[in-house]
């Protein structure tokens, strides 16, 4: 039954029942309830022959229920009476509540109209997340009223590298043409609302305080070397040019960040913390002097006191913390949620140190990396992740307790866009691969992979009816 209706990601349980409901327009004719004695996340489907009914723990999971049933009526088929649905009962709910993806605009920004495409897409696959990569060395892409220059000079770099970087790589090629965009207060508030229409939460990165080459160079004084101008970052990889400490800086950040909240409702806020050279900081005399005044014996702690100076914005409103594995090496706030990208070992140092983790690690759920022959495959960072990695991923490691399991609260992908200039090469490199995460974070029973295939065949004509592109199947 389950490949008749190729529901993706398919659900915990389901029953085939005796017969069909015949209805001249079963969508509406459906009776939808939210009742008292399902779980929040839970929902049922019964199709009886007197009728289809979608009950539900909350308005969510009804929402969650709605779009299984209307994948139901794909089985559906035409008789005098109208369609002859098939009976069938379905209970199904969610084992983890954060289920998302990262897209990154701040590499190559990506029009508003495509993010709501993803939006769509995320929430056909029951995903609940979108966590948008906004700020990075190569682009800043948020509105800030406060500091017009992060857009009117952040937002832009006069060209972009080509081809692909090496380690050590010192000369480069480039592409002589102006990238850039950035959105507006306004189309990130329709993101926002387009979004929890569809019971998605959109979760913004600022990410600091290293990856902030874009705003140095809108605004010098923030970094180390105020009389040295630089420009947004041109080429990939990790800038040296980070945030200074001054209370200046601080002040800056907590600015940007109360503009933020009042675009982004989210109960989360992401603020990076990852790859942050601490070598200007070494070298700086306002550095080492701050660091001299706060007791600290080494450059690179002056990025948790960093951190927690402006996160304090965040708590003031009611707001959590979330940033990448290196926070945990930073003695970080200890209610920061981790998401754990360097390794699904860095996630069990996460929850061992008694944080709530976002398990996404690079080696399974990174869509930047290769998903066939590189030969034959469009440039990526490297890496290989075929869709059948995706779909033997595992989210909770083995050799958990039961209270460590517990503090793993899902699982997200990535889309990091160094490679991927347009909405085409971002759709190529993110479907199918997404449908398999899909069921790994909804908890689907794991089926055969040639199973899980048979389903996803008829699916990919949904993901092409949202006008998004992706790698056919081998």
């Amino acid at each position: 039954m389950s490949e008749q209706i190729a529901i993706v990601p398919a659900p915990r349980e389901l029953v085939a029942g005796e017969g069909h409901w015949v209805s001249a327009d079963p969508a509406a004719e459906a009776v939808r309830t939210v009742v008292e004695n399902l779980g929040e996340t839970e929902y049922r489907i019964d199709v009886t022959p007197d009728g289809a009914r979608l009950s539900a723990g909350s308005e969510e999971s009804l929402r969650y229920a709605d779009q299984t049933y209307r994948q139901l009526l794909d089985a559906a088929t035409e008789t005098d009476g109208g369609l002859a649905v098939p009976a069938v009962h379905i209970a199904d709910a969610p084992r983890f509540g954060w289920r998302g993806l990262m897209l990154d605009v701040a590499r190559h920004f990506m029009p508003k109209e495509f993010v709501l495409r993803v939006i769509d897409a995320i929430a056909l696959h029951r995903l609940n997340v979108l966590h948008l990569h906004l700020t990075d060395d190569q682009g800043w892409r948020v509105q800030i009223d406060a500091f017009p220059k992060l857009t009117e000079v952040g937002a832009w770099r006069p060209e972009t590298m080509v081809g692909k970087m090496s380690h050590g790589q010192t000369e480069f090629t480039y592409d002589g043409t102006r990238h850039g965009g950035f959105y507006t207060k306004d189309d990130l508030r329709e993101i926002v609302a387009y979004a929890a229409e569809r019971g998605i939460t959109v979760v913004p990165e600022i990410d600091l305080p290293g990856h902030m080459q874009a705003a140095i160079a809108a605004y010098p004084e923030l970094g180390n070397n105020p009389d040295s101008q630089l420009g947004v970052r041109q080429i990939w990889g990790i800038s040296d040019d980070v945030l200074n400490v001054n209370d200046e800086t601080v002040e800056f950040v907590r600015t940007v960040l109360r503009e933020v909240l009042d675009t982004f409702p989210s109960p989360y806020i992401h603020l990076g913390g990852d790859e942050c050279p601490d070598v200007q900081w070494r070298t700086s005399e306002a550095a080492q002097a701050r660091q001299a005044e706060l007791g600290l014996t080494d450059a690179g702690q002056l990025q948790g006191w960093f951190t927690e100076q402006v996160a304090a914005v965040l708590t003031e409103d009611g707001r959590r913390l979330v940033g990448w594995d290196e926070m945990v090496e930073t003695d970080c706030p200890k209610d920061a949620v981790i998401m754990a990208w360097r390794s699904a070992q860095r996630g069990e140092v996460a929850v061992k140190a008694g944080h709530e983790t976002v398990m996404a690690p690079c080696e399974s759920v990174y869509f930047d990396y290769y998903q066939g022959d590189p030969a034959t495959e469009p440039l990526a960072i490297g890496g290989n992740i075929p869709l059948r990695t995706v779909y033997d991923f595992e989210v909770i490691p083995p050799g958990l307790s039961a209270e460590e399991e517990a503090r793993i609260v899902g699982t997200q992908c990535q889309i990091w866009t160094e490679y991927m200039e347009d909405p085409e090469r971002v759709g190529y490199m993110l479907f199918p691969r997404l449908s398999a995460f899909a069921e790994r974070a909804w908890g689907s029973p794991k089926t055969s992979y040639d199973e899980f295939l048979a389903r996803l065949r008829p699916h990919l004509a949904r993901i092409e009816a949202l006008g998004l592109n992706y790698r056919p199947l081998d």
